[in-house]
């Protein structure tokens, strides 16, 4: 089973998992076993409700099965081995991300360790058109040497690779058959309600489809795998191997595409995560037409809102994207977007979270113009952005929160100090970055709770740029003692807004 925090590792791999990436996560596991004394477990009579005369049992998805699965199939690569790292991003406890995010794509059982010069890895997917073009993910498939379908009746077809799409874990390929192929068609995942019923099909291993129903659980699930994640949740068991495989409603229709498991152990623990349709399809026929995705690109660096931010930033509700940072010469610079506005609006989307606006703007083709509404200095304003060609859309979420006196920086716990040739030196700072240097952090103070640190650069206080140790000192003395200090720190090459009480 394939293991991941949206970076693809090479097939084969089997590790623990658990749906995280980015930031840590506790997680606790805990099993229960019925048992006695001695720990032998016993099983206890349930009574069954007597089942009504005239009154199934059951749904039945029998007919639903039979009409959709021959349009199902398993995927087969074979690729070169690729040595994976020990070092990368970690999740809780030190470990890997690859341990924590599981998706459904393993290798034949008792297969030889990562020497073999080639590996060989299982996947399903669907056919979405009789002409032979097939859905899977795109880790499936990804580096693929060689691609082979297999339909359900055995047939095995050599398929080539029309595009994928690393940011929705989407791949389309094709095959080519002397007879039209069955097909299904993609539903409306925009009404799929929370309690409906679906399947689960896929074809792993080669040993033939197999199907499991349950409900969607959950809509809109964030598993921080890309800046586009909106997973439907479902609880139907997904088999090892069911990668690419699509999710029906129950008018045989895809709603979703199968591509990740929350489990602690490897192996399925009734929370799954399917692609919305929606956003398959979407991206399907732009591989189709250009084997390529093109999405929009505003140029900016944005966090989440908290109440205190909010609060700083004369805000009634803690709803929106924050700009904590401008690229230069980006779409969102030429229209006047600037650090510390809040993007509320992008078209005629509402923008509650940075999640919304990552979406939203790549949903909209490059060199489209559109309305973006934003809070800037206690009023909206609107202006008018004409998207660029790359992709790169950064959210940064904003740290967990955490006394004034005759230096103000001291009752936020700070000492600040001017940039100077050798604190550049020292903390290794551009010669063209201006604002005044964090040097020492109080770590029992409010700016310690922010996660503020030594080396930071704070690069405006209020809504007040400062390059001077004057400039800061009165931008600090300006807001009443029970309001917080809106700060933008500099970090590296990001930057981001804190805002930070004091006691």
């Amino acid at each position: 089973m394939k293991r991941i925090a949206g970076i693809p590792i090479a097939p084969g791999a089997r590790r623990a998992t658990v749906v995280v990436a980015g930031a840590a996560l506790a997680v606790a596991f805990v099993g229960v076993r019925l048992g006695t004394a001695q720990g032998v477990v016993q099983e206890q009579a349930v009574a069954t409700p007597a089942v009504p005369s005239g009154l199934a049992a059951g749904p039945s998805f029998a007919d639903i099965v039979e009409r959709v699965s021959p349009a199902v199939v398993n995927i087969s690569v074979a690729q070169l081995a690729r040595p994976t790292s020990a070092f990368g991003p970690r999740g809780p406890g030190g470990m890997p991300l690859e341990e924590f995010f599981g998706r459904f794509f393993e290798g034949p059982r008792g297969a030889p360790a990562p020497q073999r010069p080639r590996r060989e890895g299982l996947g399903s997917g669907f056919v979405i058109d009789p002409a032979g073009y097939v859905v899977t993910n795109q880790h499936v498939v990804d580096g693929a040497d060689e691609v082979v379908v297999t339909l359900q009746d055995g047939q095995k077809l050599e398929a080539t690779l029309v595009g994928s799409d690393a940011k929705t874990d989407l791949a389309l390929l094709k095959v080519d058959s002397a007879n039209p192929l069955p097909a299904v068609e993609f539903g409306d995942s925009d009404r799929a309600r929370v309690g409906e019923w679906v399947l689960a099909i896929g074809n792993p291993f080669g040993l033939g489809g197999t199907a499991t129903a349950g409900i969607i659980s959950a809509r809109g699930r964030d598993i921080r795998s890309g800046p586009y994640d909106d997973y439907l949740q479902i609880d139907a068991p997904i088999n090892s191997g069911n990668s690419g495989g699509p999710v029906f409603n129950t008018a045989g229709q895809v709603v979703g595409i199968n591509t990740a498991i929350f489990s602690p152990t490897g192996g399925n623990i009734g929370i799954g995560f399917a692609i919305p349709a929606n956003q398959a399809r979407d991206v399907v026929e732009q591989l189709k037409v250009s084997g390529r995705v093109e999405r929009g690109w505003l140029g900016v660096e944005i966090q989440a809102l908290d109440a205190e931010l909010a609060a700083s930033l004369a805000l009634e509700s803690a709803s929106g994207a924050l700009v904590s940072q401008v690229v230069n010469d980006s779409p969102a610079a030429s229209a006047g977007i600037d650090a510390g506005d809040v993007i509320t609006r992008f078209g005629e989307t509402p923008i509650e979270s940075p999640k919304d606006l990552s979406r939203a703007v790549g949903n909209r083709p490059p060199g489209e113009r559109t309305e973006v509404r934003i809070w800037r200095d206690g009023r909206e304003r609107t202006v008018r952005v004409t998207l660029g060609e790359t992709e790169e859309t950064e959210t940064t979420e904003a740290p967990v929160p955490g006394s004034r006196g005759p230096d103000p920086a001291a009752a936020l716990g700070l000492v600040l100090r001017p940039l100077d040739a050798a604190l550049r030196a020292r903390f290794r700072i551009d010669s063209e970055v201006g604002g005044v240097l964090v040097v020492q952090v109080d770590p029992a103070g409010p700016a310690a709770a922010k996660g503020i640190r030594p080396g930071d650069v704070v690069t405006r206080i209020g809504q007040q740029d400062v390059a001077t140790l004057a400039e800061a000192q009165a931008a600090l003395n300006v807001p009443p003692d029970d309001e917080p200090v809106l700060l933008r720190v500099r970090r590296g090459d990001s930057q981001r807004f804190v805002s930070i009480g004091r006691g």
